[in-house]
C-alpha cells in the first residue's frame, strides 16, 4: 500500500515539474523509490560480482560500473600502500553516484588504511613514512601531477608561504616541502619555526592527497583526491582512528572485493550513531553552501544524500533527477576550469596540448548546453581563458583568467539549481528554514 501511495504522490510531483520545465523519468523514479524504501534500513554490504565492487546497499543503487576501469587506473596513482598496512580504496562524491550524476566533477577517492603495530607511536611513524613515500614516488608523470598534501594540524597561528594559517586547521604541504620533510612557519614576535613532516602524525587531522590527472583514452583532465582514514590495529585486535574519528561508510563504493575483510574488520568499530552523525555533518555543509559560501549545485548534491539517508525519499527522488539534466554539465565545467588551472601550475608535467584540448572541449560543451546571453558571456570568458594557453609551454605558470570564467559559471549554476530546487515545496521550505536560521544566528 505504501508503494501505491508513493507512486500517486510522485506522479503529481512529476506533472508539476514537467509544467515548469523539469523532466523526471517516472518509471525510473518509481523503481528507485521502491528499492530505497526496501533497503534504507538495511546496513548490509552488497557485492557486485560482475564489477568486483561493493558498498552500503542503498548507496549501490546509484552506482554504475561503466567507468570502473578508468577509476581503477586513477586509483593506482592515489592509493597509499606499504608494509604493515592494509588498504580498502573506494570512490566517493559524485564518482560514487555515477548512475545519476551523468556529469561528475572530480575523481574523489576515500581510503581506509589500517596499520598493524605494537604501539600507537609505531603506527603514527608508519603512517608518516607511507604517506610521504607515496607522494615522493607519485610526484609526476605523463598522466598525473601531484598538487598538495594535507597532513597534520597547526598548533599555533602563523604564516606559511606568505599566507596566514590558524591553530587547529589542517597543514597543507607542497611537493617541495614533502620532499624536504619540513615546513617553515613564521610566528608573530618569534623566530620562524620548523614543522617536520613526522610531527604531523602526532595529530594527523584530515589526511588528503591531491593530483591533477589526464586520461589519454578520453582526452580529458580531472582533479583526483584521496581522503585517507588511517587506523591503528593493536595486538589485541582493537582498532582506533589515528585522527580520533572513524569515518562512516554511507557514500563509498569500494573498488576491489578482495578488500572486504579489511573493510569489515574496521567498520565494526564505527560508532553506532554514525549515520546520524554523518547526516548532521552533511547538513552542516548544506548550510555552508546555502549561506556564506553560496553554491546551490554543491548544496543540491549534499541535500540529495541528506534526504536519501534521513527518510525524505520523495525529496531525494526529485533532486536525483536534477543531476541528469543537460544543463548540469555546467557543474562539470565549473570543476574542470579549476582543473585547467591546476594543470598549468609551474613545473606541471601535464602536456600543454592536453590542457588546450580540454579548454576547447569545454567551449563546445557550453555551446551545446546554453542559449542566449548566458552562452555568449560564458563562451567569451572561455575564449579569453583559451587564448592565455596559446604559446604557453608545459609546466609554465599561467595568468589568472580562471577566476572570471569560474565566477560566471557559479552564477549560472546557482540560478539553475535554485530555480529547480524551489519548485518542490518541501525542499523550498527546507532551504528557506536553513537560510532564515543563518540570518538570525540560530543554527539549531
Amino acid at each position: 500500500m505504501a508503494v501505491v501511495d508513493h507512486t500517486a504522490e510522485l506522479r503529481k510531483i512529476i506533472e508539476s515539474a514537467r509544467r515548469l520545465g523539469v523532466e523526471m523519468d517516472e518509471e525510473e523514479s518509481i523503481r528507485w523509490l521502491a528499492a530505497i524504501a526496501a533497503e534504507a534500513s538495511d546496513n548490509a554490504l552488497e557485492v557486485d560480482l560482475d564489477s568486483g565492487t561493493y558498498g552500503y546497499r542503498p548507496t549501490m543503487l546509484d552506482f554504475s560500473p561503466k567507468d570502473i576501469a578508468r577509476f581503477r587506473r586513477i586509483g593506482e596513482i592515489v592509493e597509499v600502500k606499504g608494509p604493515g598496512a592494509e588498504s580498502a580504496l573506494a570512490l566517493s562524491g559524485s564518482a560514487a553516484q555515477s548512475k545519476i550524476q551523468t556529469y561528475p566533477g572530480d575523481a574523489d577517492y576515500f581510503q581506509r588504511l589500517n596499520i598493524k603495530a605494537d604501539t600507537r607511536e609505531e603506527a603514527c611513524a608508519t603512517m608518516a613514512r607511507l604517506l610521504r613515500g607515496h607522494v615522493l614516488s607519485h610526484h609526476q608523470g605523463p598522466t598525473f601531477q601531484f598538487l598538495e598534501a594535507k597532513f597534520g594540524t597547526h598548533q599555533v597561528d602563523g604564516t606559511v608561504r606568505g599566507a596566514p594559517v590558524r591553530k587547529g586547521r589542517p597543514v597543507s604541504w607542497t611537493y617541495a616541502e614533502v620532499e624536504a620533510g619540513v615546513q617553515i612557519v613564521e610566528v608573530p614576535d618569534a623566530e620562524p619555526t620548523e614543522l617536520r613532516w613526522e610531527e604531523g602524525a602526532l595529530d594527523p587531522g584530515w589526511c588528503k592527497l591531491d593530483w591533477v590527472v589526464t586520461d589519454p583514452e578520453r582526452g580529458g583532465l580531472s582533479n583526483a583526491s584521496n581522503v585517507i582514514d588511517v587506523t591503528w590495529e593493536a595486538p589485541d585486535g582493537s582498532i582506533v582512528a589515528l585522527d580520533g574519528y572513524l569515518d562512516a561508510y554511507f557514500q563509498e563504493i569500494y573498488l576491489d572485493a578482495a578488500s572486504v575483510p579489511t573493510f569489515a574488520k574496521v567498520a565494526q568499530f564505527v560508532s553506532a550513531d554514525a549515520l546520524d552523525e554523518y547526516v548532521a555533518a552533511l547538513e552542516g555543509e548544506v548550510r555552508k553552501y546555502l549561506t556564506y559560501d553560496l553554491n546551490y549545485g554543491k548544496a543540491a548534491k549534499r541535500m540529495y544524500n541528506v534526504f536519501r539517508l534521513s527518510g525524505r525519499h520523495m525529496d531525494a527522488a526529485f533532486v536525483r533527477e536534477l543531476f541528469d539534466e543537460p544543463a548540469t554539465t555546467l557543474y562539470q565545467v565549473w570543476s574542470l576550469i579549476r582543473t585547467l588551472d591546476n594543470a598549468t601550475q609551474e613545473g606541471s608535467s601535464i602536456p600543454i596540448e592536453q590542457v588546450q584540448d580540454q579548454a576547447d572541449a569545454l567551449v563546445l560543451q557550453i555551446v551545446e548546453t546554453l542559449e542566449g546571453d548566458a552562452e555568449s558571456e560564458l563562451v567569451a570568458a572561455m575564449l579569453r581563458l583559451r587564448r592565455t594557453l596559446e604559446g604557453q609551454r608545459s609546466g609554465e605558470a599561467r595568468s589568472a583568467e580562471v577566476a572570471a570564467a569560474q565566477a560566471l559559471v557559479v552564477n549560472l549554476v546557482n540560478t539553475f539549481y535554485r530555480e529547480r530546487l524551489m519548485l518542490m515545496p518541501t525542499i523550498a521550505e527546507y532551504i528557506e528554514r536553513i537560510q532564515a536560521e543563518a540570518d538570525t544566528g540560530d543554527e539549531h
